[in-house]
């Protein structure tokens, strides 16, 4: 999220003075690094937790239709800064891969047939497949069919034109970019605290990890884009805005196989539906990954439970995030999720042949003991007030902004760095609004269908998708 913006502001206004402080000792090594997350490029073309059936059992798209929107603006901005020569290949952080959903049952096949149907219209999902044929489904995923019975009803969707995605890549690329256009970057700096100076400027104060020395910087904005760890900075402003916040950690595992003769025979982000009381980011996927240029084959994620906010964070992050301003809407959650605490503990007592089996369920052949299993990063879901419930517990991201603009924060989780572009540009029009009309056009510029509903808009989508899809070599 902060290379982003900062590769934004360095566009739209080159004059500004830009610094950027990292605690760790290269850009883009927690949750966005390669294995700490899945890599999928979020467009909602599989993920059934943004499209999922309504009480009488209909799909409503809407979701899903934004969440496509929202990746379309990230896909502009990375095809803009390729064209400008801004970053290098693109292979090196984005690779096509088919997207595909995959449900057996009749329950879940009437649901992903109705979910096809409520998506297939819709421009943006036009191009979807679906099927219920073991032979179709055969050749899209030869894994997933090879071994399962064939009398059980199976059902998938499938759209080709998925990607898969190394943020960790893509953050250093973006920050790269920065560094050779005199942007301040800082690794190894952890910033302590964030307060408003007396002359209205606020006061960043940072320690350098190796050596102890501490010092304090003024800005006229800042941006805590810190993923886990920004809550806490977030906290320490005082701004009104950022009360009544807190933040549930979640972790994982994924289940990991560099075996070439497996990993060639699939070709697909396979994604299946969530256990009852599991969080979003928990649904089971068998995942195609490219890293550094080499194919492997991803399972997960096993959630599991820490009081760590950063995967490199500490045991007493969740305690010290208790405010007397959350505490009620954290109780409150805690109350009414009780199915999800049920689901972490059976997660984290789980044996590693519970978890191979968890690997057969979509992939029936495989020597589980064959994959290496692996630590993913560490997720804080938002929890925020209600007015009736006290609190809730908020899948997704949340943006934070203080009234008078002068400083940001971002919390939450999935979608995420998927949609970084659009919510970094919502945050500029939010923070910056005198700027606004000047920096139309250059916007524009970077984002062609920047305002533009392309669902609404057919033409003008396939242009920008076959556009892009060129310049990122997809």
């Amino acid at each position: 999220m902060s290379a982003t913006l900062g590769s934004i502001i360095l566009q739209l206004e080159p004059g500004w003075d830009i610094c950027l402080y990292e605690r760790l000792d290269r850009a883009g090594m927690e949750a966005s690094d390669s294995w700490n997350n899945a890599g999928t490029g979020h467009s909602a073309l599989c993920e059934l937790n943004y499209s999922p059936a309504s009480a009488d059992g209909s799909v409503e798209p809407t979701k899903a239709i934004k969440i496509n929107e929202q990746f379309q603006v990230s896909r502009q901005f990375w095809s803009h800064m390729v064209v400008a020569g801004h970053i290098g290949a693109p292979r090196k952080f984005i690779n096509p891969i088919p997207h595909m959903s995959f449900v057996w049952g009749d329950g879940p096949a009437d649901y992903l047939r109705r979910r096809y149907e409520a998506l297939k219209p819709q421009p943006l999902f036009e191009t979807m497949e679906h099927t219920e044929d073991h032979a179709t489904l055969s050749e899209w995923a030869p894994l997933v069919m090879g071994g399962r019975d064939p009398k059980q009803r199976v059902a998938a969707s499938r759209v080709e034109g998925g990607t898969d995605i190394d943020f960790g890549s893509l953050t250093r690329e973006l920050t790269e970019f920065m560094e050779k256009n005199d942007v301040d970057l800082n690794f190894g700096m952890e910033v302590t605290n964030v307060v408003r100076g007396s002359d209205g400027r606020w006061e960043v104060s940072v320690k350098d990890r190796a050596t102890g020395e501490e010092a304090t910087v003024r800005a006229r904005f800042v941006f805590i884009g810190a993923g886990g760890g920004a809550l806490h900075l977030l906290q320490r402003t005082g701004i009104p805005e950022g009360k009544g916040f807190g933040g549930f950690p979640v972790g994982g595992q994924f289940l990991r196989c560099g075996n070439e003769e497996v990993v060639d025979q699939h070709n697909a982000k396979v994604y299946g539906q969530a256990s009852v009381g599991a969080p979003p980011m928990s649904v089971p996927h068998l995942d195609t990954r490219f890293v550094n240029g080499k194919r492997s084959l991803l399972f997960g994620p096993y959630a599991g439970f820490s009081t760590k906010f950063l995967k490199r964070g500490s045991l007493l992050d969740l305690p010290l995030s208790l405010r007397p301003s959350n505490l009620i809407p954290m109780l409150a959650v805690g109350k009414d999720n009780m199915d999800l605490a049920k689901y972490l503990i059976t997660e984290v007592l789980k044996s590693r042949e519970s978890k191979n089996e968890g690997l057969r369920e979509y992939y029936p052949q495989a020597d589980g003991h064959a994959w290496e299993l692996i630590t993913a990063g560490q997720r804080v879901q938002v929890i925020k007030k209600h007015p009736t419930k006290g609190g809730i517990l908020q899948f997704g991201t949340e943006m934070i902004t203080s009234s008078d603009g002068s400083i940001g924060a971002l919390l939450g989780a999935s979608p995420g760095a998927s949609t970084a572009a659009p919510i970094m540009f919502e945050m500029l029009e939010r923070c910056f609004p005198q700027q606004a009309t000047a920096w139309q056009q250059k916007i524009k510029e970077m984002i062609p269908g920047y305002g533009v509903k392309l669902n609404e808009n057919p033409q003008l989508a396939r242009e920008i998708l076959s556009e892009t899809a060129k310049t990122l070599q997809l």
